[in-house]
């Protein structure tokens, strides 16, 4: 299973568990979140590491800035979209659902 499989996974779990939600918010209080946030996924079965969540960032905007105009400098410059961590606590603090 892969990084984002099991993010994916686990915001479902978290979305219907509030104790599971809130584990995982509280890490955001941490002195290192990121961290806090891994030792608490693999707590819950998820292998899951700094290294894991910031290289599958990187891999997921690289793949975005080559999809648009053919990729490059002349690519639009995307924000966040390759912090994982921040794009999960968003997800469970504000669902959409």
């Amino acid at each position: 299973m892969n990084v984002i499989t099991m993010l994916d996974d686990l915001q479902r779990k978290a979305l219907h568990n509030p104790d599971i939600r809130n584990k995982l918010s509280d890490t955001a209080q941490e002195k290192d979140p990121l961290t806090a946030f891994c030792r608490v996924c693999r707590e819950l079965g998820y292998e899951i590491y700094e290294m894991d969540l910031i290289c599958a960032g990187e891999e997921f905007h690289a793949a975005m800035k080559r999809s648009t105009n053919g990729g490059g400098e002349n690519s639009p410059k995307l924000t966040g979209e390759d912090d994982f961590y921040e794009l999960f606590m968003s997800s469970i603090r504000f669902p959409t659902v």
